[in-house]
């Protein structure tokens, strides 16, 4: 009989898992429906030595002391500050979209005169959503908001969601707001990096304890009824979990197609989107994650990988985004009020939540669901 049964074994139920079994004594049993454990954060050395995170660039980032001191007693951390470029044109330039990207899609004399106008406006270091920006009906913020709505924005969030970036939650399109700054890293929090050795590992010691049991390969809905537990943790899809009573949840999913190349490196930064051209959004070079080490150094192979995003479809491919807007958070919370029902059941996680986490997120929502909830 375990204390606890958690469904999942990425962040939301491991860091949870790690807080039953280590404050209060409880046995937990992790099962997971993959035959790997950290989720979609998982990662892997290729047969040229080079960490592959499976499934897309997972680069770990927060403002949140408490978040990051958690994890930290479970991994030695590489300094890695995250560049983004996006092909424009036929430029490389950075996103979020800056003032130095400004500098590089308009002649310069036009170029300084809206640096200016952007900055009398909106002050320095302001992070401003592309719809917000595109309300301004000035003549010559109308040109800028244009511009970077059609050239940054458009054809990204139709190849990523399918959908045009004014038919999802104000969340999702925020998340790459126009950064009226000369600063090219595409996140500014204080605390970031990628653990030394890889996601997998530091998952291996969070869940390090005599307490927890992980079982791989294992699909809760076919094996629940052998399982003896008391209390249930869900991080999976909350819908799946109610049989699907009021329909569907529309998740987005992804597709990778891993290349390696006979040459020391395929692209100046980790990644490199493609908001216009190709069907593929971005491509991935994961040798810059660890680059500081001197194995990555002397390498004279690299390994990438071409993102496509896609439907999902239940049993073909992941769940990976949930699609929030207004129709779809409305479903969500249907299946949410039958959670709230249940006596001994916690659901929490991107699917479980239908929200688009951060992985940082996620271990704070998963610390506080223990707090607030799990203790009691």
């Amino acid at each position: 009989m375990y204390d606890y049964l958690i469904v999942g074994a990425g962040f939301a139920g491991c860091v949870i898992a790690e807080r039953i079994a280590s404050q209060l004594g409880k046995k937990v049993l992790i099962i997971d429906k993959r035959n790997h454990i950290a989720g979609n954060a998982y990662d892997y050395y290729d047969k040229n030595g080079i960490l592959i995170h499976k499934y897309g660039p997972h680069i770990f980032h927060t403002s949140s002391k408490k978040v990051w001191d958690y994890l930290t007693n479970f991994t030695e951390w590489i300094p890695y500050e995250h560049t983004v470029l996006a092909v424009v044109n036929g430029k490389k330039i950075p996103v979020p979209f800056n003032l130095n990207s400004l500098h590089q899609v308009f002649p310069k004399k036009i170029a300084i005169k809206y640096e200016t106008l952007l900055l009398e406006k909106y002050g320095y270091g302001l992070k401003i959503p592309i719809l917000k920006l595109l309300e301004n009906k000035e003549k010559d913020f109308k040109v800028i908001a244009d511009f970077i709505y059609q050239n940054i924005f458009y054809g990204y969030t139709l190849k990523q969601w399918g959908l045009k970036p004014e038919e999802l939650e104000f969340s999702v399109t925020s998340r790459v707001p126009v950064f009226i700054s000369h600063d090219n890293r595409y996140f500014q929090d204080t605390y970031q990096g990628i653990p030394e050795k890889g996601y997998t590992e530091l998952f291996n010691n969070i869940i390090k304890n005599k307490n927890i049991e992980i079982l791989l390969n294992i699909d809760y809905k076919l094996n629940s009824s052998s399982i003896k537990f008391n209390r249930l943790i869900h991080t999976g899809t909350i819908d799946e979990y109610f049989e699907y009573k009021y329909g569907k949840l529309p998740y987005r999913s992804l597709h990778f197609d891993f290349k390696t190349y006979k040459q020391e490196w395929f692209q100046e930064v980790a990644q490199v989107n493609y908001p216009n051209d190709f069907e593929y959004t971005r491509i991935t070079e994961f040798k810059h994650f660890q680059s500081r080490l001197l194995d990555y150094r002397k390498s004279k192979r690299t390994t990438v990988a071409y993102e496509y995003p896609q439907e999902y479809i239940l049993g073909k491919n992941e769940p990976y985004y949930p699609i929030q807007n207004e129709i779809n958070n409305e479903l969500f919370n249907k299946y949410k009020k039958e959670s709230e029902k249940l006596k001994n059941t916690f659901f929490v996680g991107r699917l479980a939540d239908y929200k688009y986490y951060n992985m940082d997120q996620i271990v704070g929502v998963a610390l506080m669901k223990f707090e607030k909830e799990i203790v009691k």
